[in-house]
């Protein structure tokens, strides 16, 4: 009983992580600033990486969790490098 909720549960979470991407995608394409498509870009990563921990722990592989601490990191300075050109013009100084 207690594996069929954890099944269900994941698979609860999968759907509505794909449904808020979906969302963040919509507003990514019509976004009217830049600065609401880097907000976007920023969920989108959060979701992602939400979504792969969610298949890492559905299979049990450590690959999974690898990867979406990869992202992190990834969407984290991403982040930051368009939060700096938006506000300078420029990334590198």
């Amino acid at each position: 009983m207690t594996a069929a909720i954890l099944v269900w549960s994941i698979s609860i979470a999968q759907v509505m992580l794909v449904a808020a991407m979906a969302c963040y995608a919509y507003r990514l394409i019509r976004g009217p600033r830049a600065q609401d498509r880097v907000l976007c870009l920023d969920a989108m990563y959060v979701s992602a990486m939400l979504l792969i921990l969610t298949v890492g722990i559905r299979t049990a592989d450590a690959i999974y969790f690898e990867a979406a601490l990869i992202i992190a990191v990834l969407g984290f300075v991403s982040s930051i490098a368009l939060a700096k050109f938006l506000m300078r013009g420029e990334v590198i100084e």
